[in-house]
This record gives structure tokens, sequence and C-alpha cells, in this order.
């Protein structure tokens, strides 16, 4: 059924014909302004702290940050973070150029597949579109570069994400997903992803007598390698 067929048989349920003229334009104008909610002033703050904002969030929620000063830091940074959890040294990858690009033959014990995760994949290492300060939250749109099976599946997840990727507040994240073309990314295409995941530390309940049980719905485990890339933020 097309899009236009299915907007007229909501319309016939509503009893509505189009909207008006004037309607349509508030509508039209209101996309593209994209207007402003009410920004916590936590999130406005110099770089440095802001990113120290968004790691002390990340950690509160029972994720874990490694920062590293270089990209070719990155493998060795994953490996010791998987003997650490007595994890084996094979994951599930993303398929983004950024991640393939690393130097993964300095970590010769680490395995991994470009792929989308399988119910079997105990590990995931996802590419971080961006972070929120405010309340250490990850941007993860949908992507084929950026699978969302590795967001969910895997037990744990981890992701790299670059400093320069933080911002402070949810309307700044949306903003560089709509402008994400113009930041270099070659995946972007100019319109919204069919999805946005924001990911606030490992997959959590408390829906059985009030007891917090980690990896309830998704990954029980939450770790982020974070690339200093951003001097303003050091």
């Amino acid at each position: 059924m097309s899009k236009d067929a299915i907007l007229s048989a909501i319309r016939r349920g509503l009893k509505r014909g189009p909207l008006p003229e004037d309607q349509q334009a508030m509508l039209r104008a209101r996309m593209a302004a994209h207007p402003r909610h009410l920004i916590p002033a936590r999130s406005r703050v110099a770089r440095p702290a802001q990113v120290a904002l968004f790691v002390g969030n990340v950690e509160k929620e029972f994720g874990t940050v490694e920062r590293v000063a270089d990209a070719a830091e990155i493998p060795a940074a994953i490996a010791q973070y998987l003997a650490g959890q007595n994890l084996p040294p094979r994951f599930v990858m993303a398929p983004h150029p950024e991640l393939q690009a690393l130097p993964w033959g300095r970590a010769p014990m680490l395995a991994h597949e470009a792929r989308r995760a399988q119910a079997s994949d105990l590990v995931s290492v996802q590419h971080g579109f961006a972070g929120v300060a405010e309340t250490g939250t990850l941007m993860l749109p949908s992507d084929p570069a950026r699978p969302t099976t590795l967001n969910i599946l895997a037990d744990t997840e981890i992701v790299v994400l670059r400093s320069s990727a933080i911002v402070g507040a949810y309307e700044e994240a949306w903003d560089r997903l709509r402008t994400a073309g113009k930041l270099g990314d070659p995946h972007a295409s100019g319109v919204m992803p069919r999805n946005v995941m924001f990911v606030t530390g490992p997959s959590r309940s408390a829906d059985i007598e009030q007891t917090l049980e980690l990896g309830a719905h998704g990954p029980r485990r939450l770790h982020i390698v974070l690339l200093d890339d951003d001097p303003e933020a050091r």
C-alpha cells in the first residue's frame, strides 16, 4: 500500500480532508526550524568539562570508559578490556571505514568479523555517532556501516567514540545528524535514518521485585573507547 493510500485511509477514519494550506505552512516551518526545548545548564560548559560530564554520566549509569590519545591505541585497548573481563578475544564489528582502518595487526590475538550481529555473538564493537553529555547517552543511528543489531544482541557492547562527537544536549546531537554529510560522513544520505537508538549504559530493568538486573533486554556491559581527537576537550 502506498503512502498516499495509507494517509487517505487515516483521513477517512478521522473524517477529515487534507490540511488547509495555512496549517501545512505552519507544519513545514516547524519541521524546518527545529525548535529547541529547555536545555539544562549543566551541559553548557567548556569542552573539557563537557567531555568529563559525559564520562561521569556514563559511569554513573554502570558503563565504563577508557580514553586513548591515538586511534592506533584502540585495538590494544579493546584487547585489554576483553582480557580484563575474561572474555574471548573475538567480536563482531560494524563495517564502518573508521573501524576497518584501525591497525588491528597490532593486536594479533584479536579476531573479528565485520557484519551484523547474531544471537550467538558475545561481543560487538560499534562505531559511535555522537555522545550527549547531559545524560551520558550514545546516539547510534542505523546505517549499513552501523548495524543496529550490534546494539542489541551481544552480551557486551564496545563503542568507539571520538571526543569531537560529544555534544552538550540532545538538540545538538540531532543537529549533528541532520548535517552529517557536511561533517564528512561518507554514509550520510541527507535524510533521517530508519532508526536512531539512544543508549544510556547497559540494558537493565528493575521490573521484578524492584531488583536491578543488568542485561535484561540487551547488553549487560557497555564499554566506550573514547578517542581524544578534540584538542579543545583535553
